[in-house]
């Protein structure tokens, strides 16, 4: 049997990780950037992550939600106080896209209604939301028929208004990741809560990407000072072990039967989540997020051939003034570094660990401008 070939993949096979880095089977040593879509949110193979699982793994590794998990009340606990949501319930389930169409069903279930506001150019995971993620129509997802979805351009406030009325809901992204890093204004963000609560629309922000304190607060709304109905939560979450959740304002009540799930919330699910709120709090990398990721914007803004520098922390996006690949390319092959695409082929994309150093962001810019500069002096 082979594997259904839907990636385009480097021929590369890690086998070891270590913090910002990886090896291939060569011994070959690259410094990680991407993180597998922000994922890695505390560096590969964290000594207290790896002591986390191991523990968790000698006692009990899954049960269903039938029974009394203690580790998940420790979990939404820890969760709450670093987040500032305390007051709001978890729901666990195991990915981004599982979380988004939990999120919606509980948003349909609240006020009985069916339209959904998205944004143009947004991406909540392969959903019924997924169909602005790709411009090759053949493979965009079909709409759900359960809902009806109207995308309108990102920060158009005349847009929005314009298609609000009685509406289920309104979901974005904290940041557009895929889009290639586009960040709603913080008045666009207000203005939002301001409609979802006059026309009792549930106001949904999705934070799988931007959250975790990817963008120097913990969720990326934060910025805007509001707070959303439901937020919901996956990528960072686990550092590499698949675990989602949709934090839920205390607003929207519960019912037994209302959602279910098999795999979220297992013992090792939230033995990886604890592990990595611990490791973001004591090691204060939020803080880390903010000044690394505001060096690295600055830096690279000086740089001849990018055309713009978006996004907040470690949350970046490079748009060049050409198309990315072949740097990309270059970046991988020839300075051994892992970046990100997007869907704007021109963009590159940084997700790294948010405990990356200077001195690794340093080697980031000393190869991408090596690269620049070369691909100016071709075309030239």
């Amino acid at each position: 049997m082979k594997l259904f070939d839907v990636y385009p993949l480097f021929d590369i096979e890690p086998v070891k990780a270590q913090g910002s880095w990886l090896w291939d089977k060569a011994g070959q040593k690259y410094l990680d950037l991407y993180g597998g879509h922000a994922v890695i949110s505390i560096g590969h193979s964290h000594p207290h992550y790896v002591k986390k699982m191991e523990e968790q793994l000698e006692k009990i590794a899954f049960y269903s939600n039938s029974v009394k998990i203690k580790v998940q009340e420790e979990l939404a606990e820890k969760l709450g106080e670093l987040s500032g949501y305390q007051t709001y319930n978890l729901f666990f389930c195991n990915s981004g896209a599982e979380a988004n169409e939990n999120a919606l069903k509980l948003a349909s279930f609240h006020n009985g209604r069916k339209k959904i506001i998205a944004f143009e150019k947004s991406f909540h995971g392969r959903t019924s939301l997924a169909v602005a993620a790709t411009n090759d129509k053949s493979i965009q997802a079909p709409v759900n028929s359960e809902h009806n979805i109207v995308f309108v351009p990102l920060n158009d406030a005349d847009a929005f208004k314009k298609a609000m009325g009685e509406v289920c809901a309104v979901i974005i992204e904290g940041i557009q990741g895929v889009a290639g890093i586009q960040v709603p204004n913080n008045d666009f963000l207000k203005l939002i809560r301001e409609e979802c609560t006059k026309n009792g629309a549930v106001m949904i922000l999705d934070e799988v990407q931007s959250g975790y304190g990817r963008s120097g607060k913990f969720f990326a709304h934060s910025f805007a000072d509001c707070r959303p109905d439901i937020i919901t939560i996956a990528k960072g979450m686990g550092n590499g072990f698949p675990v989602a959740g949709l934090l839920i304002s205390p607003e929207i009540p519960s019912k037994h039967g209302m959602l279910g799930t098999t795999f979220g919330g297992n013992y090792l699910a939230c033995a990886a989540g604890i592990a990595v709120l611990d490791v973001i709090k004591d090691e204060k990398l939020m803080h880390n997020a903010t000044a690394i990721g505001n060096y690295l914007i600055e830096k690279m803004k000086t740089i001849k051939g990018v055309k713009e520098v978006r996004g907040k922390g470690l949350m970046i996006g490079i748009e060049l003034e050409f198309n990315a690949t072949q740097v990309r390319g270059d970046l991988v092959f020839k300075h051994h570094i892992f970046t990100g695409s997007a869907s704007n082929k021109n963009t590159i994309r940084l997700l790294p660990p948010l405990n990356i150093s200077k001195s690794e962001a340093d080697i980031f810019l000393e190869g991408f401008s090596t690269v620049l500069k070369s691909h100016l002096q071709t075309v030239a």
